[in-house]
C-alpha cells in the first residue's frame, strides 16, 4: 500500500489528545486557506524554533537519563535512568510531533498556493524529520490518514513502520528535486537564512539517516554508498557550517529552552559512564559540556577533575564523597542573556559516522577510518574545540575496524540531539551500557513509548489492529527496524 506522504496530516485534538505550545507564535494557528495572510516562509521559523527547543529539552530530561549521559540529582526513587516508564511517558512526544506535522502541512499548502516548490521541499524535509522521531518512538502510527477530520476520517489507521519508512524515503527523494527548481526562499529562516542549498544537504543527510536506520531490513550500506558516490545529485553535509544547528539568541521571541540558567544546571549530575569514557579519551569536549567535580577539603571545595555518578543507582550515594560534575550552563543558558547558543537537529559528525559504518560494512576499511576520524574531529570542533594531534593515537580513540568503536564516538557526537542516542542503541546495542540491580525490567532498556491513551479510547479498532501488527503495546515491544 502506498502512503500519500505529502498529505500526512493531524487528526483533531479531541480525538488523539493533542496539545500545543506556541511559545508566542500565534500565527501557527492561522487558517491555511487564508493564503493572503499566510506565506510558507512565515511558517518556517516558528516551526523550526518550537521543534528545536522541544527536542533539546527532551534530550536533556529523557535521553541523558536512559543513555547514561546525565541524571537527576538527587534521585531517590524511580527515574528514567532506572528505566522507569509510565503509560504517559511518550504523551508529550506524541502531542508535539502531531502539532508540528500540522504546521508543516500548512506550510506545504501555502507553498502550493503560492507556487513555491522550494517550500514544498522544506516542508517534506521537516516532515520527514518529525515523522522519523514519531515512528522511532512509537512504531506504527497514524500518518497517511491523519489530519483528515474535515474529509470525514476521524479514526485514522496506523501505518506500519515499514510503510512509513518507504514513504519518508520517497518524500526526501522528491524534495531533493524541489530544491533544484528555480524557486527561491524569501521568508524568515532561523535555520539556514534562506540558503536552499543547505536545506538540500539537510534533506539528503536525513536520507542517509533513514537508510541506515533500516540496516537490519534492507541493503542499507549499498544505498548509502550510492548517495555518497553521487554528490552532485545528492549533496550532503560536508562541514559543520552545513549542519542543521539552530542558533538561539535568548532574546524574545527566541528564548532559550530553559527559563533560567539554574533550571538547566541545578539538580542534575553528569553520569559516570559518559564522563569515564570522555576521561579515557582525554576528551577536549569536556569543559564545554560540564563542570569539574569537587570535594570538600578543609572547608573549601577543591576540584578533582571530571567525575560523574552512576545511573541506575540505589539512591544512596553516601559512598561518593564528592560533588559530581554538572552541566556547563554556558552551553544552554549563558551568563549574559543574548549570547547565542546552539540547538542541534542533525550534526555533521553524524553523517561522517554513517559513512564510517557503511564503508566498514562494505569492507572499505580505509574509507571507514577516514570518515570515522573526520566525524571525531567534526564533533570536537562543533563545540569550538580543537582536536589534539595525539587524540586519534590514543588506544581508546584509535580506529580499530569495529562497529563498537564507531558507535561510541557517534554516541558522544549525538549529545543533546533529541532521541538519536536511544534510537541508535536500540539498532546496534552500542555503546554497551552498564546495568545495575536497581533498574526496572532486570536492566532491559525500554524500546518504545506506549501509545497515548486517547488513541486507545477514541480509535479502538485501529488501535487494536496496530497492536496486532506491532506484536504488542508495551515498553519492550520492538519496532519494525529493530527486529
Amino acid at each position: 500500500m502506498t502512503i500519500k506522504y505529502t498529505r500526512i496530516a493531524l487528526i483533531v485534538a479531541v480525538l488523539l489528545g493533542l496539545g500545543s505550545c506556541t511559545k508566542g507564535f500565534d500565527e501557527l494557528n492561522t487558517n491555511p486557506n487564508d493564503i493572503e495572510k499566510v506565506t510558507p516562509g512565515s511558517l518556517l521559523t516558528p516551526t523550526v524554533y518550537r521543534m528545536s527547543t522541544y527536542f533539546t529539552v527532551r534530550s536533556n530530561d529523557f535521553t541523558w537519563e536512559i543513555m547514561q549521559t546525565g541524571l537527576s540529582n538527587p534521585s531517590v526513587a524511580n527515574g528514567v535512568h532506572r528505566y522507569y516508564f509510565t503509560e504517559q511517558s511518550g504523551d508529550g512526544t506524541w502531542n508535539a510531533c502531531y502539532s508540528y506535522l500540522r504546521n508543516i502541512q500548512e506550510m506545504e499548502d501555502a507553498a502550493i498556493a503560492y507556487q513555491k516548490p522550494v517550500y514544498q521541499g522544506v516542508a517534506a524535509t521537516l516532515r520527514a524529520f518529525v515523522a522519523g522521531i514519531l515512528t522511532d518512538s512509537f512504531g506504527d502510527v497514524p500518518l497517511s490518514e491523519a489530519i483528515q477530520a474535515e474529509g470525514g476520517i476521524t479514526q485514522p489507521k496506523f501505518d506500519t513502520q515499514e510503510e512509513i519508512y518507504n514513504a519518508m524515503v520517497a518524500a526526501l527523494e522528491e524534495a531533493n528535486e524541489f530544491y533544484n527548481s528555480d524557486s527561491q526562499m524569501d521568508g524568515n529562516d532561523l535555520l539556514y537564512s534562506n540558503d536552499k542549498s543547505k536545506w538540500q544537504k539537510f534533506n539528503n543527510s536525513l536520507l542517509l539517516r533513514y537508510y541506515l536506520r533500516q540496516s537490519k531490513r534492507i541493503n542499507a550500506y549499498e544505498k548509502i554508498k550510492n548517495i555518497l558516490d553521487n554528490p552532485t545529485t545528492y549533496p550532503i553535509f560536508t562541514n559543520n557550517a552545513d549542519a542543521a544547528i539552530v542558533s538561539i539568541s535568548g532574546l524574545s521571541p527566541y528564548d532559550y529552552a530553559w527559563g533560567r540558567r539554574q533550571d538547566y544546571v541545578n539538580f542534575t549530575a553528569m553520569a559516570e559512564f559518559f564522563v569515564d569514557n570522555l576521561n579515557e579519551l582525554d576528551d577536549p569536549r569536556r569543559p564545554f559540556i560540564m563542570t569539574e567535580a569537587t570535594e570538600l577539603v578543609g572547608g573549601a571545595h577543591v576540584s578533582i577533575g571530571y567525575k560523574g555518578i552512576p545511573a541506575g543507582h540505589s539512591g544512596d550515594l553516601s559512598a561518593y564523597n564528592f560533588s559530581p560534575s554538572t552541566p556547563n550552563g554556558d552551553l544552554m543558558f549563558p551568563s549574559t542573556v543574548g549570547t547565542p547558543i546552539h540547538e542541534v537537529l542533525m550534526p555533521f559528525s553524524e553523517v561522517e559516522f554513517i559513512k564510517a559504518e557503511a564503508y566498514l560494512g562494505l569492507g572499505m576499511d580505509d574509507a571507514a577510518k577516514a570518515a570515522y576520524e573526520s566525524g571525531v574531529k567534526a564533533s570536537v570542533e562543533q563545540y569550538g574545540g580543537t582536536l589534539p594531534a595525539t587524540y586519534l593515537s590514543n588506544p581508546a580513540a584509535q580506529f580499530d575496524g569495529t562497529l563498537e568503536r564507531i558507535m561510541l564516538q557517534k554516541y558522544l557526537g549525538l549529545f543533546m540531539v533529541d532521541y538519536q542516542q536511544w534510537f541508535e542503541y536500540r539498532r546496534t546495542g552500542y555503546p554497551e551500557l552498564p546495568k545495575t540491580p536497581y533498574m526496572f525490567y532486570d536492566g532491559e532498556m525500554p524500546t518504545r513509548f506506549m501509545y497515548k491513551d486517547e488513541a486507545r479510547r477514541f480509535n479502538p479498532d485501529n488501535y487494536t489492529k496496530a497492536v496486532e501488527q506491532m506484536g504488542g503495546d508495551d515498553f519492550h515491544t520492538k519496532v519494525w527496524w529493530e527486529k
